[in-house]
């Protein structure tokens, strides 16, 4: 069984612009690597992550994206946990487990595997690897520590708070000291960030009719930094309520992506009396320092300072609906995808 694309997106994404695809007389065959073939493996898919970027990656960009488009009648692919099944590859043997790039499918032939991490902390919840100690995981890092470069005691504002990302990078302010504030899209998720994550405050942005006012009563002294999820108007009532000096880390814009035409930011011009320094980041560019923050994130589950929340859905059928109520706001923390349990 495979997940395919079946056309290119423009507009909304639906499940039916995907296809799960029955494999079974290749599946003799996606078990071994191909006689001849050097430096490969194959991995047997146990967990899917679903992101938001892989939208993106539906539409067919011209010039092309830094991420590559999927192609029409091709298996998406995506982050996700596997074990290696064979491999002509030095660094890797059968029974590894590994994280990184892979396909929606049951069994995925990899010809590159620097793409891949082997998981160190087997102990850990495999599906941990979609999400705290995954992409997502390394993402709220990054984009936290070193793109916002954060001190004790700053004030924090993150959009989509409650997902895969947002909610460590709450987290982790809270470690450091900083007073945090986030937006989600539901009162349970609301109720999350305050109860389970450690949030000062949070607010249900669906129920305010001023995002700006909104800020400006959780934020009376401004905001020093922002975690960017969701751009549009949050990034505009964000930037009303910025302070001098202030950082903007870009990680994504999850409200722009299924528009045909991106929405304008009309109060941009505010970064230049606030000094305001926005960054957008690609965490593909930082991999270099992952095993140094999967150390640490490690330390702090063991130790309790970090939680994390997931919603796992059963079975490689369901991978096309889990992606598509990302944008519908229907996951509970980090989405990802079983297509098998070992």
């Amino acid at each position: 069984m495979k997940v395919v694309l079946k056309k290119y997106v423009t507009g909304k994404a639906e499940e039916s612009d995907m296809e799960v695809v029955a494999t079974e007389e290749e599946a003799a065959v996606l078990k071994k690597v191909p006689e001849g073939s050097k430096d490969a493996v194959v991995l047997k898919n146990l967990y899917l992550s679903c992101d938001p970027y892989m939208r993106s990656r539906m539409t067919k960009h011209d010039p092309p994206s830094y991420n590559p488009d999927f192609v029409p009648g091709e298996v998406i692919t995506g982050f996700g946990v596997s074990k290696v099944v064979d491999s002509t590859h030095p660094n890797f043997k059968v029974g590894d487990l590994v994280w990184g790039t892979t396909g929606w499918e049951e069994y995925t032939l990899i010809t590159n595997p620097l793409i891949l991490f082997k998981i160190n902390y087997p102990d850990m919840p495999l599906s941990y690897y979609t999400g705290i100690l995954g992409m997502p995981g390394f993402t709220a890092y990054v984009g936290f520590h070193e793109i916002a470069s954060p001190k004790k005691g700053e004030y924090v504002f993150i959009s989509a708070a409650a997902g895969a990302v947002g909610q460590l990078v709450g987290q982790f302010a809270k470690i450091l000291g900083c007073y945090v504030v986030g937006a989600a899209g539901s009162d349970e998720k609301v109720g999350l960030l305050k109860s389970k994550f450690g949030f000062d405050d949070a607010f249900n942005y669906k129920k305010e009719p001023d995002l700006s006012l909104a800020l400006k009563r959780c934020f009376p002294e401004g905001i020093d930094i922002y975690f960017e999820n969701v751009g549009g108007a949050m990034l505009e009532a964000v930037l009303d309520n910025m302070r001098l000096h202030g950082r903007i880390s870009a990680c994504g814009m999850i409200s722009q992506y299924n528009l045909l035409e991106p929405e304008g930011i009309r109060n941009i011009v505010q970064i230049i009396p606030k000094r305001i320094r926005m960054e957008g980041f690609i965490v593909s560019d930082h991999f270099a320092n992952y095993r140094k923050f999967e150390e640490t994130a490690v330390q702090y589950i063991k130790e309790g300072k970090i939680t994390y929340v997931e919603d796992i859905a059963e079975g490689l059928e369901k991978a096309p609906s889990a992606l598509i109520g990302l944008f519908e706001g229907k996951n509970v923390g980090k989405q990802a995808v079983v297509v098998s349990h070992g």
